[in-house]
């Protein structure tokens, strides 16, 4: 028996980018002590509040099937939290509720994209992002950045992409996984300026948009022009590290709406009453509690910058957001593949090559920011010293 073609076509050529992770794991399974700063995994869970609300609405009966846009009074508090955040006026009609910051991803590049329509996506890139476009049908064209110009996409290259392969499709990621970098308001700027040239959806995927370090995050849909053509794409998985409960969002224009509930029946058919009751919870401990999951990322930002700059072995990118930190390593003469394969071999540290993320991160590290202080201090300490041992 033969699988569809689209599940080939939706793998690609390249892989999937995780066979450092999963080796990893591999290693932690048989006994080896690895310090994983692979994945955006918070280290501190689910706060017990968020969870004892949760408990609260299951064992109350809301367990049953559940208005599939999401239910009003969650959509009415997303609405107000845009609306707060960006100054943009926000109605409930304008967001849908989804399973996650990924299934949001996938419900918007399916309502853009017919088979064969052309999606861009900026690289670097966070893994699941051309498999998303091509899930559907379409056709994933990446759009080189350059570490010279701090991974900010140029609005020429933008445009020259745009118009030679008649894309339907724009998808960006700021504050962005996996560089740690803000995308400029001038970068945006050009960014609308393209869209509005080429005629393009723009997707917004700003699940970070808690854990900005320097700088301030702008969301494309408060720009000129772009709020009928902008979907936003949001998450409790970082903010309130709620990544196992599955619980996203889309801001969008209202038929964008209607059309993703059409696809929600047909699909995940909304997300359980009792998950999304505790997100509601979550939300309205307001921006106080979104700030204190935030601050551990911050100091560790911090730490990161302290113990990693003024290497000659590495280059630290900023790191102007999100909770990683991007590394330079091509002084030590590897590329990122093999130097993450070596320190995993013979540090125990996991960390993500550059590679991982396209071409454009090459001979780069993306170091997750998710152990405890002294643990990750430790590491990148030990993570510097072989680099520097690594130099000619």
């Amino acid at each position: 028996m033969k699988l569809a073609a689209r599940y080939a076509h939706m793998l690609g050529a390249t892989g999937d980018g995780w066979a450092i992770l999963f080796r990893a794991r591999e290693m932690i399974a048989a006994g080896q002590q690895v310090t994983m700063l692979t994945i955006g995994e918070p280290d501190v869970k689910t706060a017990p509040a968020i969870l004892a609300a949760m408990d609260a609405s299951a064992r109350g009966g809301n367990t049953g099937y559940t208005d599939i846009e999401g239910q009003r009074s969650l959509r009415r508090e997303i609405a107000a939290r845009v609306q707060a955040r960006t100054g943009v006026p926000t109605r409930p009609g304008q967001v849908i509720v989804t399973p996650g910051g990924q299934a949001a991803l996938f419900a918007a590049h399916m309502l853009v994209l017919d088979a064969g329509d052309t999606g861009l996506y900026i690289e670097p890139y966070y893994p699941t992002y051309p498999g998303t476009i091509r899930a559907g049908g379409g056709e994933a064209l990446a759009v080189p950045t350059r570490p010279e110009n701090n991974f900010q996409p140029e609005v020429a290259q933008l445009d020259s992409a745009a118009k030679a392969s008649g894309a339907k499709s724009l998808l960006i990621n700021t504050p962005n996984n996996p560089t740690g970098v803000i995308y400029s308001r001038a970068t945006l700027d050009g960014v609308a300026e393209v869209c509005q040239r080429h005629d393009l959806w723009l997707i917004s995927d700003e699940v970070y948009d808690t854990q900005v370090w320097a700088g301030t995050h702008v969301s494309p849909r408060t720009l000129p022009g772009m709020q009928e053509r902008t979907m936003v794409l949001g998450s409790l998985s970082k903010s309130h590290a709620m990544t196992g409960s599955r619980i996203g969002w889309i801001v969008a224009p209202e038929p964008v709406v209607e059309a993703t509930h059409q696809l929600a029946i047909n699909t995940t058919y909304g997300v359980p009453g009792f998950v999304q009751d505790a997100a509601l919870f979550a939300l309205r401990q307001g921006s106080e509690a979104e700030a204190r999951n935030a601050a551990p990322y911050r100091r560790r930002r911090d730490i990161a910058a302290r113990t990693l700059g003024g290497s000659q072995a590495l280059r630290l990118i900023h790191p102007e957001g999100a909770m990683y930190v991007m590394a330079d390593v091509r002084a030590t003469g590897l590329s990122g593949d093999a130097f993450a394969r070596r320190l995993l071999d013979e540090a125990r540290i996991g960390v993500m090559p550059g590679e991982s993320f396209g071409k454009a991160a090459a001979g780069h590290l993306r170091i997750a920011l998710t152990q405890e202080d002294a643990v990750l201090e430790d590491a990148l300490g030990r993570l510097r010293a072989f680099a520097e041992a690594l130099l000619p």
